[in-house]
């Protein structure tokens, strides 16, 4: 099994994707930065990365958390994705039930998405995540993930299928409008995203810590039982076996 995570690297398919971003942008009036968003300073190897301290990783961000699970868990779950990874949308669709049955639902562990959006269409899904309210945040993160493969392709009606989903969590046209005309919050996703990439060496989503201990592993529900303890952590040869890098960068500089 791979590694379920979308590295930084440019590639051809990155500049097919902005092209449609800048599309979609200049349609629904918000300001990006040109090119999008660029990574600071050079890209640290996996094996060379230091876990956060947890008291910095939990501290306010420009965007409130939204939280689901027991706010009294004694384990706490903090992951950076990009609505337009498709690693992410396997995991949200795929282990993230499990994970919520047998830890969220039953108060072991809250749970926290934080936004690192590989390129802009993916900062404007989060936009409309966070307009639909505290209370259907995750509902929309869950539309849009399931239904990734319908907007977040290079040619299709990005806008007009986004609008779709928007429209069924009971956002209006205009609403839909007002909300990726924001730059005040397309600025606080950016600057979550900054904040994960120059303080916790996030480079690559989905990326998870668990009680502030970076995940290993590929991302399954087997992971985690190790990283809670629930499981005993498989031997090295085990741990690296089938293990190799994903190929989606986020954006270029701006």
């Amino acid at each position: 099994m791979t590694e379920t995570t979308e590295k930084a690297a440019p590639n051809r398919t990155l500049y097919i994707v902005l092209g449609l971003v800048l599309a979609v942008a200049i349609a629904a009036g918000v300001y990006y930065w040109r090119g999008g968003f660029a990574q600071s300073g050079a890209r640290v190897a996996d094996k060379d990365k230091v876990d956060p301290d947890v008291a910095l990783l939990m501290e306010p961000g420009p965007l409130p958390d939204i939280v689901i699970g027991s706010a009294s868990a004694p384990n706490t779950i903090v992951e950076y994705a990009s609505m337009t990874c498709p690693h992410c949308a396997q995991f949200q669709t795929e282990v993230f039930p499990q994970l919520k049955t047998k830890y969220i639902d039953t108060g072991k562990v809250r749970y926290m998405l934080r936004e690192f959006p590989l390129d802009n269409l993916a900062a404007a899904a989060f936009m409309l995540a966070r307009c639909a309210g505290d209370d259907r945040y995750y509902a929309m993160v869950d539309a849009m993930f399931s239904t990734q493969e319908s907007w977040a392709m290079p040619g299709v009606d990005a806008k007009g299928k986004l609008l779709q989903i928007a429209k069924q969590a009971g956002i209006s046209k205009e609403q839909f409008d007002q909300c990726l005309a924001n730059k005040e919050l397309f600025g606080k996703i950016v600057k979550t995203r900054e904040i994960a990439n120059d303080k916790f060496q996030v480079d690559s989503t989905p990326t998870f810590f668990v009680n502030g201990k970076r995940l290993k592993g590929d991302h399954q529900l087997k992971d985690f039982d190790v990283a809670l303890g629930e499981a005993p952590a498989p031997a090295p040869a085990d741990a690296d076996k089938g293990k190799t890098e994903g190929s989606t960068p986020p954006p270029t500089g701006q």
